[in-house]
């Protein structure tokens, strides 16, 4: 049995992911700073007959991301699927003129350096069973900036760059990067946009394995 790693696990997405990979015979590896949030989470996904466990891990702090992204691997398997979906905080949302070069500090070490981390920390798993794919789920501003957010466009914006070069670069290794653009408020009544339906989307990006750059919905023009 091989791993579905979430990176940033929460009740909203997180939880409809892991449950939609771990009804397709995954186990789950749960990552998040918070052990109690872990706890439910996978108290949750149990009650469903997922194998679930919680990893407590900080994405700005690349060791402990790494520490438990190998601690998964040997306890439920290794890991087939990573999805990095952790939610920036609001600091990292400050108006472009408004915004210092050490207000970028904490933006690029959470949506660049997190993502390489975990992507190093699963890729030799990957490369020993022969597949694997790499899911980044990121706001609009990933493909329009926007001046009111400008930690976040500018982050997501370099975050974007490195999944499309892993996207290039690891095709003809059979593993499969991908980004699926969330243009709005993720919400339980969205019509494209709820948990539910963006945790198939995900698991079908994993399975048809066309394409990199993917919208939850359409998304206009700037």
């Amino acid at each position: 049995m091989t791993t579905f790693a979430l990176v940033g696990a929460g009740p909203g997405l997180g939880l409809a992911a892991a449950r939609r990979f771990g009804k397709a015979g995954h186990s789950v590896a749960l990552l998040a700073r918070h052990t109690a949030r872990l706890n439910e989470l996978v108290a949750t996904l149990g009650s469903d007959r997922i194998r679930a466990r919680g990893y407590s891990a900080d994405v700005l702090d690349p060791d402990s991301l790494t520490g438990a992204l190998h601690t998964a691997a040997v306890d439920l398997g290794t890991v087939e699927i990573l999805q990095y979906s952790p939610v920036p905080r609001a600091d990292f949302m400050k108006p472009v003129l408004e915004t210092s070069a050490a207000d970028l500090d904490a933006p690029l070490s959470f949506s660049v350096k997190g993502p390489l981390t975990c992507v190093n920390a699963v890729l030799p798993g990957m490369r020993e069973l022969g597949r694997g794919t790499l899911l980044f789920v990121n706001g609009g501003s990933a493909v329009h900036p926007k001046p009111s957010v400008a930690g976040t466009s500018i982050a997501f914006a370099a975050e974007s760059a490195y999944a499309a070069m892993l996207h290039t670069a690891l095709a003809p290794e059979n593993i499969h990067a991908a980004q699926l653009i969330v243009p709005g408020a993720i919400s339980p009544d969205s019509e494209h946009s709820s948990p539910e339906v963006l945790a198939e989307r995900l698991h079908g990006l994993h399975t048809d394995r066309k394409g990199f750059r993917h919208y939850a919905e359409p998304m206009p023009a700037p």
